[in-house]
């Protein structure tokens, strides 16, 4: 039975090793590429929006040049057929010279997708060169790049292109917008560290046109990963700790189940072994006295002690089995609770039926001491307090002290003896079911284990309370709290 209750343990141990350290494995995991994750996204998260943002700052300053192309007083488009390479060829020129002293500057480019003769510039024509230009522009800005197509044109473009800065707050809304498509809410700043302890910074990305020769370099700082990891995954953790408590618990309560049951085992045997004493003595009387009746045939006076003899043991193995019987009840039924008990009058009472010889001090408090409950189980509890106070004592002369007295939660009835007193291992057991303090094989007090425990369950069920503590320098103090009528 030993090894087998070990070997369910060692077993049910592993497997409780097994699934905890499963669940700590995957939240570890889960916390690795949630964290890895959310730099990776914020990081990359931060460069597209960069690109987002340049490319719009690109787009103003296309829009511009469109702005000044569409200017006469800027520049002046034409076009002819003479080229002949191109059906038509578009010329642009500076509507002013930029420098006084030389000819108006002009650069002459056809259009390979474009197979119209024109020889004269009319609006279509006009629109088809100015979003070709722009096309050509975008890709020059891209590659951080001015081209002086002509010198108003470049000048005017290198001015545009060297003034553009980086809109923060354009950035900001654009960064939100990718960290969204993210699935990442989080507060940031950008180019300022968070007040918060260990924030996480992303890389520095560079906004300059003209990168890498020029740096204008931007950077976000967001809330510590660990912090995310905990607020995006907390019902996953609560889940997974939850799981955990709960294994652990039901492992506990197992484990308690198993030697709850081991000890039931134990004490069930005991209690056996108790009672197979207790009612041998018994039977063993009758049966001899029995025999020697039949064997001997004995006169009158000498069969009527024989008879006497019969029924006492006879009564003695009733008053067994009433107790057993008795106590069975208490776990399934209630007894009434109809009686008006007054304790002194029921302790004087019980004290007087007492045979044994024994030294009795009563320290009764003045006044009514009446309580709602059973009568004829509260005179057993008492009875069995007592009995249990004299039959222990190793004294020859047994002293007991009852105190009763009130207090504010009721009525306090305190029995106290000389006797050898309860060891502090045995005391929250001594209650229990069938439990009696190992003695060994010895059997010089009778008993089997229920008394105690049928005391218990009388208090409980007038609403009581009932404790044990030591008595200096030797004995025992039992303790009973009723609530008052």
């Amino acid at each position: 039975m030993q090894k087998n209750i070990v070997f369910v343990l060692v077993m049910m141990s592993c497997c409780v090793l097994g699934i905890v350290s499963l669940q700590l494995y995957w939240n570890f995991k889960n916390y690795n590429s949630v964290v890895a994750n959310f730099k990776k996204d914020t990081n990359n998260a931060l460069d597209i929006a960069v690109e987002r943002e340049m490319m719009q700052r690109r787009k103003q300053l296309v829009s511009e040049v469109k702005k000044w192309m569409n200017n006469p007083s800027i520049v002046k488009i034409t076009c002819d057929t003479n080229n002949k390479d191109h059906s038509t060829a578009f010329t642009l020129t500076d509507a002013i010279p930029y420098y006084a002293d030389e000819k108006a500057d002009q650069v002459t480019m056809g259009i390979s997708s474009f197979n119209k003769k024109v020889g004269r510039i009319n609006p279509e024509a006009k629109k088809v060169f100015i979003e070709h230009f722009s096309k050509i522009l975008m890709n020059d800005l891209k590659d951080a790049t001015v081209h002086y197509y002509t010198q108003g044109i470049g000048h005017r473009l290198d001015r545009s292109f060297n003034e553009s800065r980086l809109d923060s707050a354009n950035l900001i809304k654009i960064y939100k917008e990718e960290l969204a498509k993210r699935q990442i809410s989080t507060s940031f700043k950008l180019n300022t560290m968070l007040l918060t302890s260990n924030s996480f910074v992303t890389h520095k990305v560079n906004t300059a046109f003209r990168r890498p020769y020029v740096n204008s370099l931007v950077f976000a700082s967001l809330e510590n990963p660990n912090s995310y990891y905990l607020r995006q995954t907390k019902w996953l953790v609560i889940g997974s700790v939850s799981l955990i408590g709960i294994t652990l618990s039901c492992f506990y309560y197992t484990v308690k189940t198993l030697f709850n049951q081991h000890k039931l085992v134990a004490i069930k045997n005991q209690f056996i072994s108790n009672m197979t004493h207790e009612i041998n003595t018994p039977l063993s009387s009758i049966q001899v006295t029995a025999e020697a009746l039949k064997k001997f045939k004995p006169n009158e006076e000498t069969t009527e002690k024989y008879l006497e003899i019969i029924l006492y043991q006879t009564q003695k193995l009733n008053d067994l089995t009433n107790e057993i019987l008795e106590s069975a009840k208490l776990d399934t039924l209630k007894f009434s609770m109809e009686d008006m008990v007054d304790l002194k009058q029921l302790i004087s009472e019980i004290l007087a039926d007492l045979c044994e010889v024994i030294k009795i001090q009563l320290n009764f408090e003045a006044g009514d001491f009446i309580i709602m409950g059973n009568r004829v189980h509260l005179q057993r509890l008492i009875t069995n307090l007592l009995e249990n106070a004299i039959k222990y004592n190793i004294e020859s002369i047994p002293e007991i002290s009852v105190d009763l007295e009130k207090i504010n939660s009721g009525i306090l009835l305190r029995i106290i003896d000389n006797g050898p007193g309860i060891a502090d291992e045995h005391k929250s057991k001594i209650f229990d079911q069938f439990y009696r303090i190992p003695t060994g094989n010895m059997h010089n007090v009778k008993g089997y284990g229920l008394g105690l425990n049928y005391v218990k369950k009388v208090v409980s069920q007038h609403g009581g309370s009932i404790s044990v503590s030591d008595n200096k320098p030797s004995g025992a103090i039992f303790t009973l709290i009723f609530p008052a009528k």
